[in-house]
């Protein structure tokens, strides 16, 4: 019997989402007989429970910052614990919109131009800048943040009104917006799995539309778009996944707008609760939940 710390919980604004997670994982390998497991927060009591439980693996259902950005793979990696998803350096550099971005665009992957802007250089020429390079409407976001965290569409009306509302991070990204279809495709290793349309009913796919029932967007599985944009953006996804050195199960983000897909990010340690999309689409290809949480753990390694 293999026994798992299934980590979740965390300190980032993605937290109730990442226990979801965890109660999803840990509910599946309950029903599971090879597999004893318990959820942990990444506290300081969890080198105890480390050294009390001694799991043979790490599940990493941690989402947002220190959990999906390299920090606790750093850790697990030094006490040379086996676990799930992607390393250190593939989560840092996934997180980091920036940064994923110019290799997005250093590799002819389509994504949407950006500005980033800094809160304390105070850039009084923003506006001039943005209808010179991107145009309004404009979205604005952290940098590290996943789950659409503080993610606004602006106007150039409410421009400084909801930029006000991320003056708590240093720098930001102004975005260039793209209308369109928003599709998201999963990868599982070095297997595109499939896609899936999301037709939100709120202004675009954001926390609420992500994780509440009454939000009530749409899932759209096949995408109805042929065979062959299928494939692209699957190849698209992939060749993001490899690109980034990711490991386990990813799901990127795109908006297809005027025939041309835009990879908005790349998502290390995607959902796994009932509203998640990488479950919905690898149950649509004929992986249930337990044989996908299965195949997560036999992926994880000390050494990723």
């Amino acid at each position: 019997m293999k026994k798992v710390i299934i980590l979740g919980g965390g300190i980032s604004k993605e937290r109730l989402i990442s226990l979801e997670t965890a109660r999803s994982v840990f509910k599946s390998l309950k029903k599971n007989k090879k597999y004893k497991s318990i959820i942990s927060e990444p506290d300081e009591d969890f080198f105890k429970k480390v050294q009390t439980f001694k799991p043979d693996i790490v599940f990493n259902a941690l989402h947002g910052q220190f959990g999906e950005d390299g920090y606790i793979q750093t850790i697990l990696e030094s006490q040379k614990i086996k676990y799930t998803h992607s390393g250190v350096l593939a989560s840092s550099i996934a997180m980091d919109k920036e940064i994923s971005k110019k290799i997005f665009l250093n590799n002819k992957i389509l994504t949407p131009k950006y500005i980033k802007y800094d809160f304390n250089k105070k850039n009084k020429n923003i506006i001039t800048q943005i209808q010179k390079k991107l145009k309004f409407p404009v979205v604005i976001k952290p940098i590290n943040e996943g789950s659409s965290v503080n993610v606004y569409i602006c106007s150039k009306q409410n421009f400084f009104k909801n930029l006000k509302k991320l003056s708590n991070y240093n720098q930001i990204l102004i975005e260039e917006y793209i209308p369109g279809r928003e599709i998201q495709v999963a990868i599982m290793g070095k297997k595109k799995l499939g896609a899936i349309e999301l037709k939100p009913k709120r202004k675009f796919y954001d926390y609420k539309a992500k994780y509440s029932v009454k939000a009530q967007t749409k899932h759209i599985i096949p995408v109805d778009i042929g065979k062959n944009k299928i494939q692209e953006i699957m190849n698209i996804a992939l060749k993001a996944h490899k690109l980034i050195g990711c490991r386990g199960v990813t799901r990127s983000d795109f908006k297809f707008f005027k025939n041309k897909f835009y990879l908005l990010e790349i998502n290390t340690q995607p959902g796994m609760t009932n509203l998640s999309l990488v479950p919905e689409i690898a149950n649509y290809h004929g992986i249930n939940f337990a044989n996908l949480i299965e195949w997560i753990l036999k992926d994880a390694s000390s050494n990723r």
